[in-house]
């Protein structure tokens, strides 16, 4: 089994992408920190979301958003501009949590539009266009 979970901090804000069939990709970079101190490393990952869970979340993967992820890891060769032969870590995401409150200068980053939620049986809040539900403590976001 191939399961990857990291916390990390978007490089800058997430890109969409398209393939030649028309699937949407949204891709974000960003650092994972191991060690401490001196023998502190930094890896930098590539994170990819396919298809509608992608599109709706991309509103809110702006720069420095800090994100809990759980996907498959994978190492992804290309071929750079000039050439040569490079690797990209890259996780294919399945489950993303937004952690903590709005990132600075990103106000529209932690709260998703303002509807009234359709009221569902077992008094939970619930409205199929919004992707996230709020955590009891209120300062985590998770889609589902």
């Amino acid at each position: 089994m191939n399961v990857f979970t990291c916390t990390t901090r978007l490089y800058k804000d997430a890109e969409q992408r398209f393939t030649k069939n028309g699937d949407s990709i949204v891709l974000f970079r960003g650092a994972v920190d191991s060690g401490f101190g001196q023998n502190k490393k930094t890896s930098w990952l590539t994170f990819n979301l396919w298809g509608k869970r992608g599109d709706s979340l991309l509103p809110y993967l702006k720069d420095k958003t800090q994100v809990v992820v759980s996907g498959e890891f994978s190492n992804e060769e290309y071929t750079d501009k000039d050439g040569n032969k490079r690797t990209s870590a890259e996780i294919r995401v399945n489950e993303l949590t937004l952690v903590g409150g709005k990132p600075e200068g990103h106000p529209q980053a932690a709260e998703p539009r303002q509807q009234a939620p359709a009221q569902q049986a077992g008094g939970m809040d619930m409205d199929d266009d919004i992707p996230f539900m709020r955590h009891a403590h209120g300062a985590v976001w998770r889609a589902i």
